[in-house]
């Protein structure tokens, strides 16, 4: 007996296709705003998985891998259900912006309530509507403003399936991170759902590696779930770095920065990792590395504040 995917009130039948769109917040001019859900169904039974951008607004990198995988028929199983949602955070997407309307990030609302604020009421809905139908999902993301992250998984620490499903996406790092409270992630872990969310690139900007990372990346994990046969498709897998501990450093000085180490690179007890400077030729501040570790992340802003976040180093 086949699974019941229904979203929206929408009825999928195996070996259909369908784009639903998901009418549930409006602007303050009372114009539409609609999150399309692209849903392809395959003909045999088997898991349902979703391909989740733009969580946060800005962050188009992610968008642009779903986009991709559903422009060059990725996301066609013959076993199973895959849902594509390219853009959930419309709202910000139009204001370049992370965060909803109401200056709330949907990532810390999940999962969500009907009577909240409007992004609360917005993460209310998906988890109602489509997340039931969600046995596996994979949640692209991006840096923060101009913080770059080397393409990265982060997955919950406790859980070997969702272990062996990130080696199986190929990314050169998977991190053991603990679940941020009221993200989607957390919320989708409580109700026993696999989650991989991908991280790559940064903000506001388009990295072709990132997005071929992280499309090959759903190639694998289609078919380790025996959703489709990529055999023809797939790239040997390289053992991942796992990271079981990271820290931020941080400015202890504002200034001009300059960075001497870049985004997936082993680094070295003792090395200099970068300086600070005035922009009057007065003093410069370089600072080393502490402990052995890798860059999972690189800030490129030149001009940084006391206490603004330079540099995250991974520790296996």
């Amino acid at each position: 007996m086949f699974k019941e995917i229904k979203i929206l009130d929408k009825l999928i039948e195996p070996g259909q296709s369908a784009q639903i769109l998901m009418d549930i917040a409006r602007l303050n001019t009372r114009s539409k705003i609609e999150v399309p859900i692209i849903v392809e169904r395959g003909k045999q039974e088997g898991p349902c998985l979703l391909l989740m951008g733009g969580i946060h607004g800005d962050e188009v990198n992610g968008i642009e891998i779903v986009r991709q995988i559903i422009a060059s028929g990725i996301h066609k199983p013959d076993n199973g259900t895959v849902i594509c949602i390219p853009l959930l955070n419309v709202f910000g997407f139009l204001n370049q912006t992370r965060e909803f309307p109401d200056g709330r990030d949907l990532n810390r609302v999940f999962p969500g309530s009907i009577k909240g604020s409007l992004a609360s009421r917005f993460a209310f809905h998906v988890m109602k509507e489509v997340i039931p139908n969600v046995d596996y999902c994979i949640d692209y993301h991006t840096g923060g403003a101009q913080r770059f992250n080397y393409a990265q998984l982060r997955i919950d620490s406790t859980d070997d399936e969702s272990l062996e499903l990130a080696k199986a996406f190929g990314a050169r790092f998977v991190i053991l991170a603990k679940n941020r409270e009221k993200s989607f992630r957390e919320s989708m872990v409580k109700l026993g759902k696999k989650v991989l969310l991908f991280e790559g690139g940064k903000s506001l900007n388009l990295n072709k590696t990132v997005t071929k990372i992280g499309m090959q990346g759903a190639i694998n994990i289609m078919h380790k779930l025996g959703m489709r046969d990529f055999s023809a498709q797939l790239e040997k897998a390289k053992t991942p770095i796992i990271i079981k501990h990271s820290t931020w450093l941080r400015a202890k000085h504002s200034g001009m920065y300059r960075c001497y180490v870049r985004a997936g690179q082993k680094v070295e007890k003792g090395i200099v990792l970068g300086s600070i400077s005035d922009p009057f030729g007065n003093f410069e501040k370089v600072f080393k590395n502490r402990r052995e570790g890798y860059v999972l992340n690189s800030n490129q802003i030149p001009l940084v504040n006391q206490g603004d976040a330079l540099l995250h180093i991974g520790f296996k």
